[in-house]
């Protein structure tokens, strides 16, 4: 049995290394490899009943498309998609540049807020770093940034986009071990302000060693500020229902979702940005996203079903407690192996291939699957920015072709050294992710 899980899990990861999409990888691997627990061989390749292995992935693809808690993926996509469209991101730029600007790193700082603000309402990292360069990117330069800065600053700040909530990776780690995602947007508010802290703490750091990397820029006046706070009354209104509502019990995640997308909507339309082919083009975009989302959660499923059918967690719990050793070691240990893999997997990759192997483990052990939601998706952004596979640097390095990714890595050091920092201080201190789900919801 040990044999088949160790030889299926490595082909696994040939198949993904050859570039096979990540969904058909899991779903082709899980299949097989589930047929062969049901007595596959090559022998009988021919005359073998397919039954069971066939139920198995038809069940998973009708109940996933059945399951109505799923539908809070596309909606809170369309909603991002929405926001993006509607320029928002602007006036959160502007309302973070009027009080922070003036500073040393002002820009930057102003930049890793408004990422933060932008991710409130967006849920990708992807779409806020895509989207902030064009913002934050042209000011930065105007008062003689250094690219490495500048850029960095953008990348770290929208990996704060998978964490703060409504979080589309939270929302699959709740679909996956089956925990509240109202409890893990709960979870995920503090560590995504601290988050927000720390990555301007690595900004001072990196213009009081280096002042010529971020000058300070133009101080507003009161009434200056006070017009900036006028334009983000979107943002505030869309983050305070959506979340006000997840966070009071007024309605669920799912219904959360339907609002925020019907909000983005009425905003879009009050700011007239957005015409009919414009709508057409996010519903175009939320459909293709939404189905490549769904595409992979199907797959994980199927070979998450594979794993638990061939005793892995199983073996996994036994092989631990045969090493005696406390928890909190196997849990820096399955950090280790995250944070290794985060250098050749992009985040969902990851995600989806690890959690349904550790999370039953860690269950075991007695830690809360909330806490460990956090845990993973903290390390998960770390993955975005680090070498040689951060999908945010590359991101960015497309947008903005005059700055190599070479340059951006050097400059996201110090921002993923403040995430090893709020990790450990995660990990170590677990209150930190807990406080808000027990205080509202146990």
């Amino acid at each position: 049995m040990s044999v088949v899980i160790i030889g299926f899990v490595v082909l696994l990861f040939i198949i993904l290394v050859l570039r096979m999409p990540i969904a058909f990888a899991m779903g082709v691997v899980g299949f097989f490899g589930f047929a062969i627990l049901q007595g596959l061989t090559w022998d009988n390749l021919f005359s073998f009943r397919w039954t069971a292995a066939l139920t198995m992935a038809s069940s998973r693809v009708t109940e996933t498309v059945q399951e109505y808690s799923l539908s809070v993926i596309p909606l809170f996509i369309l909603m991002g998609n929405f926001v993006t469209r509607t320029g928002l991101s602007q006036e959160l730029y502007n309302a973070s540049y009027a009080f922070l600007g003036h500073r040393r790193g002002g820009l930057a700082m102003s930049t890793v807020l408004a990422c933060g603000g932008f991710s409130a309402i967006c849920g990708s990292s992807l779409a806020t770093s895509a989207t902030m360069a064009k913002v934050a990117m042209p000011p930065m330069r105007k008062f003689g940034y250094s690219d490495s800065l500048a850029t960095a600053s953008i990348a770290a700040g929208g990996t704060l986009g998978i964490l703060i909530p409504p979080s589309v990776i939270l929302v699959i780690y709740g679909l996956l071990t089956e925990t509240s995602i109202r409890e893990l947007f709960a979870a995920g508010f503090i560590p995504g302000f601290l988050g927000i802290l720390l990555y301007m703490a690595a900004v001072r750091y990196v213009v009081w060693r280096n002042p010529s990397a971020g000058p300070a820029g133009e101080r507003m006046t009161f009434k200056e500020r006070v017009q900036a706070l006028k334009g983000i009354w979107g943002v505030l209104l869309l983050f305070v229902i959506v979340m006000g509502g997840i966070y009071l019990g007024i309605f669920t995640p799912t219904e959360a979702a339907g609002i925020g997308a019907g909000g983005a909507f009425i905003i879009g339309l009050a700011r007239r940005s957005l015409s009919f082919s414009a709508i057409i083009e996010t519903l175009v975009d939320t459909t293709r996203t939404s189905a490549m989302l769904f595409s992979v959660v199907i797959g994980a499923l199927i070979f998450s079903d594979f794993i638990n059918r061939a005793g892995l967690p199983d073996a996994l719990l036994g092989f631990v407690t045969g090493l005696d050793v406390a928890p909190i070691v196997v849990i820096i240990a399955i950090l280790g192996i995250y944070i290794l893999l985060g250098m050749v997997f992009e985040s969902l990759s990851m995600l989806l291939l690890t959690v349904p192997v550790f999370f039953p483990l860690v269950q075991s052990l007695g830690f809360d699957l909330v806490w460990f939601g956090i845990v993973v998706v903290v390390v998960t952004e770390i993955s975005l920015i680090t070498p040689p596979v951060g999908m945010n640097v590359f991101v960015l390095s497309a947008v903005l072709r005059d700055v190599n990714a070479g340059t951006i890595f050097r400059g996201v050091t110090p921002f993923w050294c403040a995430d090893i920092v709020r990790l450990l201080i995660i990990v170590f201190v677990a209150q930190v992710s807990l406080f808000l789900p027990e205080l509202l919801y146990r």
